[in-house]
C-alpha cells in the first residue's frame, strides 16, 4: 500500500520520509482553542492576584516617600500578573499552534510555537500504550506522560490529543490500531516460535 500524499499542516511538506512503509494516516485534527478555567487556573489566579496586589500596595506606600524607589515594585507586580494570567494564556496559545495526526502505528503532535520553532513528536501505538479517555463535547485522549525531576520532587504532565470534537471516533481508531498491533505481534511471535 502506498503512503498517502497528505500535506503536513505545519510544514506544508508531504509525509514522505516521516511515515514508515505501510503506515497510513487515519485521522488529523486540531484542539479547540477556547479558554479553560479549572481548579489549577483558579489557584494560580488567586496567588497571582495576592502577589500583584501586595506589590501594588507596596508601590503606593513607597510613592508617598517621593522619588522613583516605588518603581522597584513593578517587577513583582508584573510577576504576579504573569502568574495570574499565564496558565490560561499559554494553554490557549499552545493549542492554537498544535496539530494532531493519528496513523495505524503512531500518534503525532506537531507544534509551530513562535520563538521555539517547529517540532514533530511521535509515540508508537503498542500493547503497552495506556489510553486515558475523557469524553465530552470536547474530548481528550491521553496516551503518554512526561515526568520531570526537579529539586522539589517530580511533576508529571499528561500527553495526548486535547479538546477534540470527534473524541469517540478518534478513541475507537486508537483502540483499533492498538488491537491490530497486538494481533500483529502475536502472529510474529508464532512465526518466530515455528522457525525456532
Amino acid at each position: 500500500m502506498s503512503v498517502p500524499k497528505e500535506m503536513h499542516p505545519t510544514t506544508s511538506e508531504g509525509w514522505d520520509g516521516v511515515l514508515a512503509k505501510g503506515e497510513v494516516i487515519l485521522w488529523q485534527g486540531r484542539p479547540d482553542t477556547g479558554v479553560i478555567i479549572g481548579p489549577a487556573q483558579i489557584g494560580a489566579a488567586v496567588f497571582g492576584l495576592f502577589f500583584s496586589g501586595f506589590a501594588a500596595f507596596w508601590m503606593l506606600m513607597a510613592s508617598m516617600a517621593g522619588g522613583f524607589f516605588w518603581m522597584f515594585g513593578l517587577i513583582h507586580f508584573f510577576a504576579g500578573i504573569g502568574v495570574m494570567c499565564g496558565p490560561v494564556i499559554y494553554s490557549v496559545w499552545r493549542r492554537r499552534h498544535s496539530w494532531y495526526t493519528l496513523t495505524n502505528r503512531r500518534a503525532f503532535i506537531a507544534t509551530d510555537i513562535p520563538f521555539k520553532g517547529r517540532e514533530l513528536a511521535s509515540w508508537t501505538i503498542g500493547p503497552d500504550m495506556s489510553l486515558i479517555y475523557r469524553p465530552g463535547r470536547l474530548a481528550t485522549i491521553y496516551f503518554s506522560k512526561m515526568v520531570k525531576r526537579t529539586d522539589k520532587g517530580t511533576s508529571t504532565t499528561q500527553i495526548g490529543f486535547e479538546r477534540i470534537t470527534d473524541g469517540d471516533e478518534v478513541y475507537r481508531l486508537f483502540r483499533d490500531a492498538q488491537q491490530a498491533q497486538i494481533a500483529a505481534q502475536k502472529t510474529q511471535d508464532k512465526e518466530f516460535g515455528a522457525d525456532a
